[in-house]
């Protein structure tokens, strides 16, 4: 089998957005600082100032999310998700929001491969994380006014490294489970639309994506039947 990690693509460079921990909650006395509520006491300065750090891909519109987690022998708390630092860190033209309308969640065995999907109209940006096992997350750019188009970049995601990747609209995506079984959540920018759903064959000769695996996947019927990059519908 091939070393996934070495696929593992990623540019030096780093930006960070704040993070902000978990509130601290308990009972008895409001203490100072602190407000008083019918469940305890909720802290309103801020305990601790971390970062989650986020790290522009080869294409750089992608973007990796590495949270910070907070453990010890009781277990671990991160946050996965604020609006507004994720906001700050894919810098949409002239502040425009990122709103998700759309949660999904998978399942899938090991040596399945899912993809490559995009829909043409309706398009979906997927902020994309695993909470159990570990995947090979690809997003291939398809913007024909893009200077990475036709390209693609892939990035280990596992419940281990909690890591998340953010695909913008006007990318295919797709995953290969690499753990006995993985589970995968992703939230979108837009409603699954099956009549604009379109697909590009995961083994596509232009494209060239080195999927860290021996022999042959297990593929939908669908996703066997899927064009090549040369004949896909791409974006503007």
């Amino acid at each position: 089998m091939l070393d996934a990690g070495s696929l593992e693509t990623n540019s030096p460079n780093s930006r960070g957005t704040h993070y902000n921990p978990d509130l601290n909650f308990g009972g008895g006395a409001p203490s100072e600082g602190g407000a008083s509520t019918a469940y305890g006491v909720v802290r309103h300065e801020v305990l601790r100032h971390d970062e989650m750090k986020t790290t522009p891909l080869d294409i750089l519109d992608v973007l990796l999310f590495e949270p910070t987690v907070f453990e010890d022998a009781r277990g671990f708390f991160f946050e996965s998700f604020h609006q507004a630092q994720f906001e700050a860190a894919v810098g949409r033209p002239g502040g425009k929001p990122v709103n998700f309308v759309q949660d999904n969640h998978s399942r899938s065995t090991k040596g399945v491969l899912r993809g490559l999907h995009y829909q043409i109209k309706q398009p979906q940006g997927k902020l994309i994380r695993v909470i159990w096992g570990e995947v090979f997350d690809v997003a291939v750019d398809l913007r024909q006014s893009s200077p990475t188009f036709g390209r693609w970049v892939g990035k280990i995601l596992s419940a281990e490294n909690r890591c998340q990747l953010w695909v913008p609209e006007g990318f295919a995506h797709g995953f290969l489970v690499l753990s006995e079984a993985a589970e995968v959540l992703y939230k979108t920018t837009d409603y699954y639309a099956p009549v604009h759903e379109r697909s590009i064959v995961w083994n596509d000769p232009t494209l060239d994506i080195r999927w860290p695996i021996e022999g042959e996947p297990s593929v939908s019927e669908k996703d066997k039947k899927a064009p090549p990059f040369s004949k896909a519908v791409y974006f503007a």
